[in-house]
């Protein structure tokens, strides 16, 4: 049985789900249980702590391309989008690389914009040979593959992929995605499942916050990820929260989505899935990043930057339009400093190919 199949036994929810914990997970994401939420972060903080001590994985992206075939209303590199385009030649990888892995980051995240044109599968091998030499982890964001193609990346040395369905009402992801690759709703959907049959080590999945009401966007997500856990044990599935930051045609999100929520939501997901990896990106604020870790967040982005080679090459050098905007510009050695302020230990690596 596919992911699509379990969702949609749950999509009308007319009925409450016969699995005790989906119902549990359920009623964590009602309104009713905002009340309950102090209890809840007790809970959450316990479990947390139990599974992951009290450290957090830091990682930094890695634009490679911008390039695009989709057009994805919500995105600054829409294809429609009128935004200077660039893809990093080799040595330009090597010195965005080399800054990189500078600052003691050696878990990398490698974006692409989605085009098999100007970035295919060969265009990321060729770099990721180059990233290995500096990053014993390379995590990949890039538009869905086959099974074939993400084997053929983690032979080359990735071993993570994140992938986010963006919202999963299937009605509001046509609207979202008029046209391109991207609009093949069940190809994007089984994404995740390819990849962790592929041998990816780690598999992370997302919900693009405030395409859809958040409360049966966090349900799905959670259903996906305790799908993945089920079925692939050996692979290490985690979730990210994004939500909806300005682009370059000033996209608004049509449901808002609060702090209080966002909260709820990781809550909830980590009481569900105790021993899921949480990220919380730069979109948000540095505060409430720093508000959100002993809540349930196991990893977390540093020196993060949404435009091609943002780290070595100057704003207004050709293609540097950014993917949207974040909020939160601390370095990787800020970072570092707060978590330890906290009480937490940032780690840098903990994965070494054999």
């Amino acid at each position: 049985m596919s992911f699509y199949e379990v969702y949609s036994k749950y999509r009308d929810l007319r009925e409450a789900p016969k699995d005790a914990e989906v119902r549990g997970f359920l009623r964590s994401l009602s309104p009713e249980a905002e009340g309950s939420m102090e209890e809840m972060a007790v809970k959450s903080r316990e479990l947390t702590l139990r599974h992951f001590g009290r450290v957090m994985q830091l990682y930094t992206p890695m634009y490679l391309s911008n390039y695009c075939e989709n057009t994805c209303l919500y995105c600054g590199f829409n294809a429609d989008n009128d935004v200077e385009r660039r893809s990093l030649g080799l040595e330009e990888v090597e010195r965005e690389a080399e800054y990189i892995s500078a600052t003691g980051i050696r878990h990398i995240l490698v974006l692409t914009g989605e085009s098999r044109q100007m970035s295919p599968v060969s265009y990321i091998r060729d770099r990721v040979k180059v990233l290995r030499r500096y990053f014993p982890s390379i995590s990949i964001e890039v538009y869905a593959l086959t099974v074939e193609e993400y084997a053929e990346l983690v032979s080359e040395g990735v071993d993570g992929l994140t992938i986010y369905q963006e919202v999963y009402d299937e009605t509001i992801y046509g609207r979202m995605h008029t046209s391109g690759p991207k609009s093949d709703y069940r190809f994007r959907m089984d994404a995740p499942e390819r990849g962790a049959r592929s041998g990816m080590r780690s598999v992370n999945i997302g919900a693009l916050l405030g395409l859809n009401d958040w409360r049966p966007e966090a349900f799905a997500l959670g259903l996906h990820a305790k799908y993945l856990q089920d079925k692939y044990p050996d692979v290490e599935i985690g979730v990210s929260l994004p939500r909806i930051r300005p682009q370059v045609r000033g996209f608004k999100a049509g449901y808002n989505v609060t702090d209080k929520n966002l909260v709820q939501m990781i809550l909830a997901l980590r009481i569900f899935l105790p021993r899921l990896g949480i990220s919380v990106s730069t979109r948000e604020t540095a505060g409430l990043r720093e508000d959100l870790i002993p809540l349930g967040v196991t990893r977390m982005s540093a020196d993060s930057t949404t435009r091609v080679g943002g780290h070595t090459i100057a704003t207004g050098d050709g293609g540097n339009s950014s993917q949207f905007d974040i909020l939160d510009n601390r370095t990787v050695d800020e970072v570092r400093a707060m978590l330890e302020r906290k009480g937490y230990q940032a780690v840098f690596k903990d994965w070494m190919a054999l």
